[in-house]
């Protein structure tokens, strides 16, 4: 079997080894919270009696190995469970919610990625110098500030003080594109200024590894423009890690959203996870857990893949 394909397979059954052990840990994460889940649904003037039949109701009362199992099997039928506090299906509620975080990750993305690797080039080409320390020293600086100051800030000055965006990041079905795009520029440009750091000073680590390379000596005793060689020569050979690097904050962007979701009252998943947190609402949490652990791996996987294939040593055996 080519080697490319037996790495692949490998890293496709690791991702799902992975997904289970997941599975495991949110399933133990939720059922070692205290508290009592019938006691908080029902309040406190609930009688045992109620509190034993719905415990009853809920299974709470049978082993815990039984209900993980339970709750798998389900899952993979494509069942979530229903939600304690509204008893509505939780796939069908968390499909508008998911398509929200998806829309918002992605439009972050499509600024932030390209932009990363365009001020990585930049920095490259004038390393050392002033256009390198202030892309260095701005990028660093939003790294290091926490998403939520982050947004307050954001929502001080773009927002209160020069009134340009919205603080809120309302959207509903009806809406046109452009009106969406309006309404999440707020959180777009927090995410955007979360992840830039990373992505510009990971692709401006890698590029500088391969410019110490023979060929881009050779490229530089050629004649050819500093910024050619490193666009054109640099680049290509140092995707590897930049692909790593994108593909975990891609994870973020969807996974880590959730503070900056709760700080713009956006209608992502975020938002619902942290509702039916604060409601004890365990079926959701397992669920939004899961879905989380998924796109995290999911994307992981894709970075692993790509990784894979831009190696030319096992895209050619010898």
């Amino acid at each position: 079997m080519h080697p490319v394909i037996t790495l692949v397979a490998q890293r496709l059954a690791l991702g799902l080894l992975l997904l289970l052990a997941a599975s495991v840990l949110i399933f133990i994460g939720t059922q070692i919270l205290p508290g009592d889940v019938a006691q908080s649904i029902l309040g406190q003037g609930a009688t045992p009696e109620t509190l034993a039949n719905l415990r009853e109701e809920l299974g709470l009362n049978e082993p815990a190995v039984t209900r993980y199992f339970n709750w798998l099997f389900a899952t993979l039928q494509g069942d979530l469970g229903t939600a304690l506090t509204n008893g509505q299906d939780i796939a069908s509620s968390m499909g508008k919610r998911l398509g929200n975080t998806l829309f918002l990750a992605s439009v972050a993305a499509i600024i932030a990625v390209p932009l990363a690797i365009l001020l990585g080039l930049i920095a490259v080409r004038y390393q050392g110098r002033w256009p390198d320390r202030v892309i260095s020293t701005v990028t660093l600086a939003t790294v290091s500030v926490p998403e939520f100051l982050l947004g307050y800030i954001a929502i001080y000055f773009l927002s209160v003080k020069f009134r340009v965006f919205p603080s809120l990041a309302t959207v509903y079905d009806g809406m046109s594109l452009g009106d969406k795009l309006y309404a999440i520029s707020m959180p777009v440009v927090v995410l955007v200024l979360v992840v830039l750091g990373h992505m510009m000073r990971m692709t401006r680590a890698a590029i500088l590894n391969v410019m110490q390379s023979a060929y881009v000596e050779t490229a530089e005793l050629k004649g050819l423009r500093k910024f050619t060689i490193i666009a054109r020569h640099a680049f290509p050979n140092a995707i590897a890690p930049v692909v790593n690097v994108v593909m975990l904050n891609l994870a973020y962007l969807v996974v880590g959203v959730v503070v900056v979701e709760v700080v713009f009252v956006y209608p992502g998943m975020g938002q619902y996870l942290v509702d039916h947190v604060s409601k004890r609402d365990v079926p959701v949490v397992q669920a939004c857990g899961l879905v989380f652990a998924a796109v995290y791996i999911g994307l992981n996987l894709v970075a692993d893949i790509v990784a894979i294939l831009a190696n030319p040593r096992l895209r050619h055996p010898k």
